[in-house]
């Protein structure tokens, strides 16, 4: 959340007195809305006047102007602001507009002389706008700018190739063909590359790594290879930009040449275009848009003459600035890496995220299993309700380990399965096409191991089982800690284990995310917006919507914030009647103004008392004569449907890296000819913490668990709750008091120079 360097600065009056201008510019992205949207309404809130400039996808009109590209055009763009007092201006685009925008602050002082001169405006009005604050958000599906993990329009984009690539192969299994999906990206690969992961792709063309000498040979070696261990169908991913070692294009129609030609397979090629750009937003676009259309209001009204231009970024989950010319340049020094030939550079400069996708494809995909193994038995369970991305995760940890060299084993029904001995050996080829599959393959149960543990301990030792990878929620977690434990008693459990968190409800200590989340919350926001739809042209409407999630709020709250709620109540933050009261009041005075649709999403314990029956029958009772209320309960339709591509690239990722750490782990634990593993640090969560997947011991997670309530006792999300109530329009004090410091993006350039 946004920061301020002063706290004591009260945020309703930080811009009384400003005018700032919100313009979107460049290709339009899903999202833009959500970021406009947002700096508006927090604009409004800080006091300050907040101005539209039109013409310049989205509701305000998105263009790439020509007159501004001339001195001309941008001294009368100059001459507007200052006639209009603005001298804030918040740019949603890609890196043409935002070095545009710089350029136009860099000559901001020029300019005003030579209106002045000029008599277009006077000596007193130059004053007052002697300093032009710029500050930038990112909006390309491409993903193509330096210095943010995602880029506004990005996860939609996946969304759009991902449906597209489902139903291929459905079309494709049928009639054994090999299809060739090209999709945006003229200098970048990113779309290109995580299309790959999510949905196991035989092969990927990206600029950014061109593919080796000889590639025509090594792609057909490797669709033979494919077609010969039992697979239907083949999927190659082509960014439109792909380009060969000596910088010449590689076409969708050359592939499918090359593939009819030399190995007479049905080939067919799609290529995807504008259907990337449109479309409804995910819920990831429309939170991330509304979380840097706070920060750039902050940033504008923080800012001082001296401050550079910056732009408003993520990185992991956390909200920064960055200075706009850094990333630019870094941006720049990608493309003359690429030119250059210097790929492995361009691959670094994008940055940790893509180096890491890159890194995990390369694993997954090029690498042909040992001849040499390591004689280790890796087993994988699922544990707790069923989540989609479960099986993305079990794949890549299968494929995985089979290229360390390990025997894998599937654990079927989780814990029971374990005790039972439903154990057996799991191939690479079992899991093909799993990372599109939603629920759990292997079968997946909610019973803890405590009253099975001598069973367990048997059949660990029967099957000489030397890991576990054990991927779920909660139960996953505590599990893992009773296993832990059980060392004291039990010799067998002395291996080292590894838990995923897979689960809607995102509670599992040690991780921001889990897998299955963003599915859950996807589902959730494409209903509240068809709910919200299905009383257009109606009579003013309220529709109470209970959220799943046990105990957690994550998904009431998010949800609430991407589907534009006017409430969401969750336990953790608490609520009584006089806060009901007070909602009730703030809904029923917007509905006697323009707004025809009011939005309450409730999580499903949030309060034992104030159920959601309770609470649609209060806002009925208090509305009536000026809305009516419909209620709906979403349930199961939140666990279930294919996972979204963030699953299925997260799932990948975490399923991959949870095995080369037991790898390292087994090496260090190998004693005396066997393994022994009792330290805490042998028995982790993988989790995303801020910014980078981490390792953390179960036993020390402890402290940080509410055990009764089964949620983390400090949760990051909490802190992004105001948001959803300044963008509803209640007056609320916005926390401040963590401030968003400027980086530097520099220091992998100077490094990279060495």
């Amino acid at each position: 959340m946004s920061q301020n360097v002063h706290p004591t600065v009260d945020p309703t009056k930080m811009g009384i007195g400003r005018s700032i201008a919100v313009l979107t510019s460049g290709g339009d992205a899903q999202g833009m809305n959500a970021a406009v949207r947002a700096t508006v309404r927090v604009g409004l809130y800080t006091g300050a006047k907040v101005y539209f400039v039109h013409e310049g996808g989205t509701v305000i009109g998105s263009a790439r102007c020509k007159d501004f590209r001339s001195r001309e055009g941008r001294m009368q763009a100059a001459c507007n602001l200052v006639k209009l007092g603005i001298t804030n201006l918040c740019v949603i685009g890609g890196d043409g507009s935002l070095t545009g925008a710089n350029e136009f602050r860099t000559e901001w002082s020029g300019l005003l002389a030579d209106l002045v001169r000029a008599g277009k405006i006077t000596d007193e009005q130059a004053r007052k706008s002697s300093h032009l604050n710029i500050v930038g958000m990112v909006g390309s599906i491409d993903n193509d700018f330096c210095g943010t993990d995602m880029t506004i329009g990005t996860d939609s984009a996946l969304h759009r190739i991902i449906e597209v690539v489902d139903a291929i192969t459905t079309t494709a299994q049928s009639h054994q063909r090999t299809f060739i999906l090209e999709v945006m990206g003229r200098h970048c690969g990113y779309l290109a590359l995580v299309t790959a992961l999510a949905c196991g792709a035989d092969w990927v063309f990206i600029p950014e790594m061109p593919p080796d000498e000889g590639w025509e040979n090594h792609l057909c070696r490797r669709l033979t290879d494919q077609r010969a261990r039992g697979s239907r169908l083949n999927v190659i991913i082509v960014a439109e930009g792909a380009i060969s070692r000596d910088g010449k294009p590689i076409t969708s129609d050359q592939i499918k040449k090359l593939v009819t030609d030399r190995l007479g397979f049905d080939t067919r090629t799609t290529i995807l275009g504008h259907v990337q750009r449109g479309g409804t937003p995910s819920a990831f676009d429309r939170i991330l848009g509304s979380r840097m259309g706070v920060e750039a209001v902050m940033a504008l009204l923080e800012a001082t003459p001296d401050t550079p231009a910056c732009v408003v970024s993520l990185s992991g989950n956390q909200a920064v600035r960055l200075p706009l010319m850094e990333c630019v340049q870094v941006t720049k020094d990608v493309t003359a890496a690429m030119a250059q030939g210097r790929f492995e550079d361009a691959i670094k400069l994008r940055g940790k995220s893509f180096e890491n996708n890159w890194n995990t494809y390369k694993q997954l995909a090029h690498i042909n299993p040992p001849d040499v193994k390591s004689n280790i038995n890796v087993a994988i369970m699922n544990i707790g309700a069923p989540c989609a991305g479960m099986n993305a995760a079990v794949r890549a940890a299968v494929r995985m380990g089979i290229i360390q060299g390990h025997n894998m084993l599937a654990v079927h029904d989780g814990f029971d399965g374990l005790a039972h001995g439903q154990i057996e050996p799991i191939t690479w080829t079992s899991v093909s096409g799993w990372t599109g599959k939603g629920g759990s393959m292997l079968g997946t149960k909610r019973t803890l191991p405590a009253k099975m543990l001598e069973e367990i301990s048997q059949n660990i030792a029967k099957h000489n089982i030397h890991a576990l990878v054990i991927i779920g929620g909660f139960e996953a977690y505590v599990g893992g800690l009773e296993l832990v434990q059980a060392r004291e008693k039990y010799e067998e459990m002395c291996i080292p284990m590894v838990v995923i968190p897979a689960t809607v409800s995102n509670n599992v200590p040690g991780s921001d995310f889990s897998i299955g989340a963003d599915t859950a919350l996807n589902t959730i926001t494409s209903t509240c917006d068809r709910i919200k739809q299905s009383a257009a042209g109606t009579k003013r409407r309220v529709f109470i919507v209970e959220t799943m999630g046990g105990y957690c709020g994550y998904l009431a709250t998010m949800a609430g914030l991407a589907a534009g709620a006017d409430a969401a109540y969750i336990f953790e933050d608490k609520f009584n009647i006089k806060d009901l009261e007070m909602n009730v009041e703030h809904l029923v005075e917007k509905m006697k103004t323009t707004v025809k649709r009011g939005l309450i999403l409730r999580n499903e314990n949030c309060n034992a008392n104030y159920t959601t029956d309770f609470i649609f029958n209060l806002y009925s009772e208090e509305g009536k004569g000026i809305f009516d209320c419909r209620k709906n309960v979403l349930g199961h339709m939140q666990q279930g449907g294919t996972p979204t591509p963030f699953d299925r690239n997260f799932g990948t990722k975490m399923g991959a890296k949870s095995v080369m750490w037991l790898t390292e782990k087994l090496k260090q634990c190998y004693r005396h000819g066997r393994i022994f593993a009792n330290t805490l640090d042998s028995a982790c969560v993988l989790g995303m913490k801020k910014r980078a997947l981490t390792f953390q011991p179960l036993a020390e997670l402890k402290a940080d668990t509410d055990f009764e309530h089964r949620i983390p006792k400090t949760q990051w999300w909490l802190k992004i709750r105001p948001i959803m109530k300044i963008l509803a329009k209640y007056d609320i004090k916005l926390d401040t008091s963590e401030h968003a410091d400027m980086e530097h993006v520099l220091k992998k350039r100077s490094l990279l120079a060495k």
